[in-house]
């Protein structure tokens, strides 16, 4: 693996899934990118904090601030897993809906060069997955690279 992209949440399976990842990247003096979700509707949540806040501070918060905000909180998550290991670790914030997500992850992927992509599946019936549509099956199926996949 040259470059490894692994999609993250703050949760134990992804906590796992990053050592996973991390272990791959060292045994293969490879680099890691992690891709952390902020949800558009958390985003938005926020985007509105800041404003109430400025108004009453009188000062004008830059959006980015939030993206900030996402990226110290992927770093403190990567650093909890890894340790101090996590220095050869990009952080990547991604913001958006659950819908549009597959698409994002690819074009993270594809944007840094990453050959290997690990991500959290859900366990559904074929049925589920055609009813509902499917994250993972999406990036397996449409990533020109390896991918691993845990499922919850």
């Amino acid at each position: 693996m040259k470059r490894g992209l692994v999609s993250l949440e703050e949760t134990d399976a992804h906590r796992d899934l990053l050592a996973e990842a991390a272990a791959s990247a060292r045994g293969s003096d490879g680099d890691l990118v992690a891709l952390w979700h902020l949800d558009a509707d958390e985003y938005n949540e926020n985007v509105t904090t800041l404003e109430a806040v400025g108004r009453i501070e009188n000062v004008e918060y830059d959006h980015s601030s939030i993206i900030d905000g996402a990226a110290s909180n992927a770093r403190s998550f990567v650093r909890s897993v890894l340790g101090d290991t996590d220095a050869d670790v990009r952080i990547v914030v991604d913001v958006g809906s659950e819908d549009g997500r597959a698409g994002r992850v690819l074009d993270t992927a594809d944007e840094h060069d990453c050959d290997h992509v690990f991500i959290i599946g859900d366990s559904r019936s074929p049925t589920g997955k055609a009813v509902f549509g499917d994250f993972a099956q999406r990036v397996v199926l449409d990533f020109e690279g390896y991918t691993t996949v845990r499922t919850v």
